[in-house]
């Protein structure tokens, strides 16, 4: 299946964490696995692409700078970078939070930093020939995380330094903000893959047992998205341009 109108690319390379890598709680193993149909393989397939991911289970986007740079030879190779950060740097030290829940806690990357670090790992790509494309963040499950975030650790606690729990989605959900904020500062082509979710009667059913990994049926509706996007978008859409607009589909 192809689709005609905009620009297809025949080689890209994804920088993330284990949602772009399509990783997955097995809940009758009882351990993290990878999905064989991950929505990068599911890309690859309806569009005939090349698809190199180089997303790694716990990945924030400091590490994935490091990973960048790693690799920053092989980024002329790729007509699209694709990047999707944020899941992991809001997460905070829960073991250090069940024990001094009134003392100051830090998230894996301050938002402040999150931002200065995903603008750098942009540019760079920008500068050695690469055109990054971000993606937003799939929502979390908030109830399911908190009972999964807590086990064996002081749940009352924990929610005396979140104040409750949905304290937790409006975090994760600051960060999804700021990549939009990014992504428009840095005039940087963005597919939402979030509004699809939230639009759904029960998008909870998309995600894992542990509330943030999204399962098979929240990989096809990921994959949903951005082909969605692809058709809609023009050739301009996605050129290889820094001038690119920021962009989302509905």
């Amino acid at each position: 299946m192809m689709f005609r109108g905009a620009f297809m690319p025949n080689k890209i390379c994804v920088f993330g964490d284990s949602v772009a890598k399509g990783v997955v709680f097995d809940h009758v193993k009882q351990k993290y696995s990878l999905l064989k149909n991950g929505f990068a393989d599911q890309l690859a397939n309806i569009f005939s692409l090349s698809v190199t991911n180089y997303a790694k289970f716990g990945c924030t986007v400091t590490k994935g700078l490091e990973l960048v740079k790693k690799h920053l030879d092989k980024i002329p190779d790729y007509d699209y970078i694709v990047l999707e950060f944020g899941g992991n740097d809001c997460d905070f030290d829960w073991a250090e939070v069940s024990k001094a829940p009134t003392a100051p806690q830090r998230s894996k990357t301050p938002l402040h930093s999150f931002i200065g670090t995903y603008r750098e790992m942009i540019r760079l790509i920008r500068e050695n020939g690469g055109v990054p494309v971000l993606l937003s963040l799939p929502p979390i499950d908030a109830e399911r995380y908190f009972q999964w975030i807590t086990q064996g650790l002081d749940s009352d606690a924990i929610l005396r330094f979140l104040g409750d729990e949905a304290h937790i989605y409006r975090w994760h959900e600051m960060y999804n903000m700021a990549v939009y904020r990014v992504a428009n500062e840095e005039n940087v082509p963005l597919i939402d893959i979030t509004s699809d979710f939230l639009e759904m009667c029960h998008y909870q059913s998309c995600f894992c047992a542990d509330g943030i990994h999204p399962n098979e049926k929240g990989h096809a509706a990921i994959t949903k998205q951005i082909v969605q996007f692809v058709q809609a978008s023009p050739e301009k859409a996605l050129a290889h341009s820094p001038s690119a607009q920021s962009l989302a589909c509905g």
